[in-house]
Formats: C-alpha cells, structure tokens, sequence
C-alpha cells in the first residue's frame, strides 16, 4: 500500500515496475490501487524499467497491453532480449524503422522466434528492403551447384561433401540461420555462399567465425555485392589489414567502398595496386595519385 501511495523510497521506474506486478496481486484492494497509481505514473517512467535485464514480466505485459503506442515504449520492449516474443510481436505495429532494423539484424532472435518476424512484415514502419529479407525466411529450396562449388575447396572428401550437400538442401531457411551461427568452419564456408540473403548474413554474425575465415570471404569474387559491404563496414572486421587488403583486390567490392578503404592500404601494396589490371582504373588512378601525393608531402 505504501508503494501504491507514496512509492516507498523507490525510484520513479522501480515505482512503476513494482505497480505493474502489484497490479496484479490477489488481493483486490492492492490490485485496484496499484491500477490506479499506474495511470497517473508519466509514460517516461517505464522506459528505463523496461530496460533492465531482470525486468518483471508483469511490467512487459502491461506496457504491452496500455502504453505500446506511446513514444519509446515499443521500442524499448523490442531492445530487451528479455521481453517474451509473443510481446514483442503484440506492439510490432508501433515499432520505429530503427527499432525493426535492429530486429532484423538480429538473426538468432528471428530464427528462434519467427512470430516476431511475421508481426515486423506487418508493421507499418517496415521499409521495402526490410520487408524484402523478412520474406527470405520463408524462401524455398537452394542452390546445390552452387553449395556443391562452394564445398570444392573445403572438404576434398567426395562421400563427406555429397552427405552435406544432402543434409543442408533438406534445411529449411531458419534451420540454415541456426546452422550458420553454431555450426563449424566447413559449414559456415559452405553457407557464406547461400543464396539467400540472411544465410549469408548469419555466418558472419557467428560467434564462432575467426579472422582467417574473414579474410578467405573478403577476397571471394563470388560473393555478393551486400555481404561484402557488411564486411567493410564491420569495424572489427577491418581491424585486421589482410581483410582490409583482400577487399581493396577483389574486383566484386563496390568501387565506394574500395575507395573508402584505399587509404588504410600500405605503400608496397599501394604500390602492386597500381599494376593491378583485376580493378577499376579509378582505383588504380586514385593510389596512384596517394602515392604521389605522399612522395610529395601533400597530405
């Protein structure tokens, strides 16, 4: 009773946490009282409530089911792995565009909770390149020529290659996420040359992925054009300069984003760029002129 009037000592969102359990005891006095206080609580209180790893239930439910329309509270609950999936996918339609991207990027969640990813496609903020790799969950099938070239240079083993072929064609596209992100090195070579999108995506969000790996698909002209985007733009990615260097050489990486990185480039391999006829003459033209540059003190 003592929170319900005066808030016992707590802070404001302590408060409001504690009203949304109390909101809910047996006894109907407190209920009532706690529902009442609730009303009169401002809207900010909840948002660093809502943030806490250990948040009650109690107050993801009722933000779910009172205050999802006010600003910051749907995305607030979206940020807190926490926050129970069927609730998420309750207040999906008050998402920012921000808050569903990062959703999106969250593979592991939208494979482990595809209700999530089925309320996302239906919010209004959802922006046509999002909804496009929301659709790639339910894609069908994949490419066995392509699997089948990729494993060429990871498993020599012909009976070995052709059970894996096998096993990951039957995966559906949820089930090759999962396998991305914790399966093995011959695995995550194999998948990083998937054609669907978030497969690919899903390897390189692998807790298991090692810089060696990263270098091998930084220099692969197969690739497509975003994968390795999401690798130059990847800071931890960059810090390794062989990543840096094999993205600058491979041919496939968008001119933009090899200019970016061009700088980062060492002298003598600033140097072999300028010979290199495998990339864009602009490429070439611009470390040539670095190089003059530099010989002339201009920075």
């Amino acid at each position: 009773m003592a929170i319900c009037s005066s808030g016992a000592g707590l802070s404001v969102d302590e408060r409001a946490e504690m009203l949304c359990v109390l909101a809910g005891d047996a006894d109907d006095q407190i209920a009532n009282r706690a529902g009442n206080s609730l009303v009169a609580m401002p809207v900010e209180a909840f948002i660093p409530a809502l943030a806490r790893e250990d948040a009650s239930p109690k107050l993801f439910e009722y933000c779910a089911a009172n205050l999802a329309e006010k600003p910051g509270v749907a995305d607030a609950m979206a940020k807190n792995k926490a926050c129970p999936a069927v609730l998420i996918a309750r207040v999906a339609a008050y998402l920012t565009t921000s808050a569903v991207q990062s959703l999106v990027d969250d593979l592991a969640r939208l494979a482990d909770h595809p209700v999530i990813a089925e309320a996302l496609a239906a919010s209004p903020s959802v922006t046509v390149e999002q909804k496009k790799l929301l659709e790639e969950l339910h894609a069908e099938g994949m490419d066995e020529a392509a699997l089948a070239e990729a494993l060429d240079s990871v498993e020599p083993d012909p009976k070995r290659k052709q059970t894996m072929i096998q096993r990951l064609g039957k995966m559906r596209v949820v089930e090759r996420i999962k396998l991305a992100l914790v399966g093995n090195r011959e695995e995550r070579m194999a998948l990083i040359r998937d054609a669907n999108k978030l497969v690919q995506r899903a390897v390189l969000q692998s807790p298991k992925l090692t810089g060696q790996e990263v270098e091998g698909f930084a220099s692969m002209s197969s690739l497509n054009d975003e994968i390795l985007r999401l690798i130059a733009a990847n800071r931890s990615f960059i810090k390794n300069y062989l990543v840096v260097k094999n993205l600058i050489t491979n041919p496939k990486v968008p001119l933009d984003v090899s200019m970016h990185l061009l700088p980062r480039l060492h002298d003598t391999d600033m140097k072999f760029l300028t010979m290199n006829k495998n990339v864009p003459e602009t490429l070439r033209t611009l470390a040539a002129k670095i190089i003059r540059n530099k010989k002339m003190g201009v920075k």
